[in-house]
């Protein structure tokens, strides 16, 4: 169930209108999440400048796929599972790769071993050790990757809390 309703454009506050409208002049449309962040002008102004920049990380998509999947299943939003299924379809991963990504984990030990920093970066932040991260610069992982993790877990942190705040649901598919 909806408890905060989404915005059109015209009845957003002054700097949530502009954002909106822009959207909806280069793509069409704009989807309920960004549309119901129209409500606080910072969160989605901050939302939408975090996630472009976030388009710029070394890792690569399918791998990014995996981590948002493992990390929205921790979080339990069924919205931003069902969006990052579809992307990590299009980024070519098989189911199999999927369900082991929702599980935290990869068949290859270099992305589990990132996978996993991602899901404690959410989970338990503290318990990230020396020996973890030197673990991780061993399997070849730059301290840039490691940082991005960061970041990546945060987005979905915000996407994932919001929607669920919102009661965001995917649409029933018969």
């Amino acid at each position: 169930m909806r408890r905060l309703q989404a915005l059109d454009p015209a009845d957003a506050p002054g700097k949530s209108r502009e954002l909106l409208s822009d959207i909806v002049d280069r793509h069409g449309g704009v989807g309920d999440m960004v549309a119901t962040m129209a409500h606080s002008p910072a969160l989605l102004q901050g939302y939408l400048d975090f996630s472009r920049a976030m388009k710029r990380v070394k890792i690569p998509r399918p791998l990014s796929e995996k981590i948002s999947l493992a990390v929205q299943e921790w979080i339990g939003c069924a919205m931003c599972l069902s969006a990052h299924t579809e992307a990590a379809q299009a980024a070519g991963l098989s189911e199999a790769d999927i369900v082991m990504a929702r599980q935290g984990t990869s068949t290859d030990a270099r992305e589990a071993a990132l996978i996993a920093l991602a899901v404690r970066v959410l989970a338990e932040p503290s318990s990230i050790t020396d020996d973890d991260v030197a673990e991780l610069r061993a399997l070849g992982w730059s301290d840039r990757v490691m940082a991005e993790i960061v970041g990546l877990v945060s987005l979905n942190l915000l996407t994932g809390a919001f929607n669920l705040l919102i009661g965001l649901e995917p649409e029933e598919t018969s």
